[in-house]
C-alpha cells in the first residue's frame, strides 16, 4: 500500500532541502509532523511526533539514505518489525533554477497495514499534502532563513 503526493514549489532545490533537513524547525512550520529532532544521515534515528487526528504519536524511524539536495527516506515502525511499517521518503526533482517538484509519499507493509490504513490511509494522504504546502510557502517566502543569514 502506498501513498504518493507531489507538488511544484517556485524556489531552489538547495531552499526546499533546507526546509525538508532542519528537523528541529519542523515544530515552527509544519502541520503534520509537528516536532523532530535528530540530524537527517544514514543510519541515525531521529524523532517524530506527527498529527494523528486530533492527537499525536511517535515515532522514531532510522534514516536509510540520503542524497544531498535530491533524496532522503527513513523507516519507521509501529511496536515491532512487521505489524505496520513505513518507508517514507522525500524527493527533490530541479524542474530549473527556481523550481522543483516535491515527491512526498510512504510505502506501507506488515500484516495490520491494510487494516490501519482502512482507518487512516485518507487522512494520512490530507496531512502529506498539507505538510507540501506548507513547505511551498515557506520555500516560496521573501524570508531569509537563520542558516542564509548566518552565511552572509
Amino acid at each position: 500500500m502506498k501513498i504518493k503526493t507531489e507538488i511544484i514549489i517556485n524556489a531552489s532545490k538547495e531552499k526546499v532541502w533546507d526546509l525538508l533537513t532542519d528537523l528541529e524547525q519542523y515544530q515552527n512550520w509544519n502541520p503534520f509532523i509537528v516536532k523532530s529532532s535528530g540530524k537527517v544521515a544514514p543510519g541515525n534515528i531521529v524523532v517524530n511526533t506527527m498529527k494523528n487526528g486530533e492527537g499525536t504519536i511517535t515515532f522514531k524511524p532510522k534514516i536509510l539514505k540520503v542524497e544531498p539536495l535530491h533524496y532522503f527516506d527513513w523507516m519507521g515502525r509501529l511496536w515491532v518489525k512487521g505489524l505496520f511499517d513505513g518507508h517514507h521518503y522525500f524527493k527533490i526533482e530541479p524542474l530549473g533554477p527556481e523550481q522543483v517538484k516535491l515527491v512526498h509519499g510512504e510505502n506501507f507493509s506488515g500484516i495490520l497495514s491494510s487494516m490501519i490504513l482502512k482507518k487512516i490511509g485518507e487522512q494520512t494522504r490530507e496531512n502529506f499534502v498539507k505538510m507540501n504546502q506548507a513547505v511551498k510557502v515557506m520555500a516560496e517566502s521573501k524570508q531569509v532563513s537563520a542558516s542564509s543569514k548566518q552565511k552572509s
